[in-house]
């Protein structure tokens, strides 16, 4: 089975995973809507909220053929299967581009069982980011900036041919 993303309405992600639950077998098709954990600072109060790492956007993992695109198609509130090229043609008949290797296993290093980006535990010496454990370990390249004040730090990667650029919490560690 490859992987593929469906661009939704936005919000909707969720109402569209429960359609693919209802409308395909776990063992067919499995869906997962992204997320990263955040603290957000309102009224003094910190707490932990959960965005979505591509809003719009689920990722799909199915054996893409006619019929399951057809079915995809029907679900009320998406809008496409992302694609990069056309999704027939001639010379190669039905064809709908996959997520390439290297993006989802990206993806999933940082993904936890629920699809959630955790917070990872860093320290800071001379301006070098040193993450300790956590999701981002061994990731620090993709770090491009962190903000002590609100305790995120800024990834910046290829994703489907465009930089991305997202927020995800973190924990800094005094050494």
């Amino acid at each position: 089975m490859s992987w593929y993303a469906l661009f939704v309405e936005g919000g909707k992600e969720e109402l569209v995973q429960r359609y693919l639950e209802l409308y395909f077998n776990k063992s067919n098709l499995m869906s997962i809507v992204p997320k990263r954990k955040v603290p957000e600072k309102k009224y003094g109060v910190t707490r932990h909220v959960k965005k979505k790492l591509f809003p719009g956007y689920i990722l799909i993992q199915t054996n893409m053929d006619r019929l399951t695109y057809n079915k995809i198609r029907n679900i009320p509130k998406v809008h496409s299967v992302v694609n990069t090229g056309p999704a027939y043609s001639t010379q190669q008949g039905f064809y709908i581009s996959k997520l390439e290797d290297k993006e989802i296993n990206f993806i999933s290093k940082l993904l936890n069982e629920e699809g959630l980006i955790e917070y990872s535990q860093v320290c800071i010496e001379n301006s070098l980011v040193n993450v300790i454990s956590g999701p981002l370990f061994g990731m620090e390249n993709l770090i491009k900036k962190v903000d002590k004040r609100k305790n995120r730090a800024k990834l910046h990667f290829d994703f489907r041919g465009k930089e991305m650029k997202f927020d995800v919490g973190i924990e800094i560690s005094n050494g």
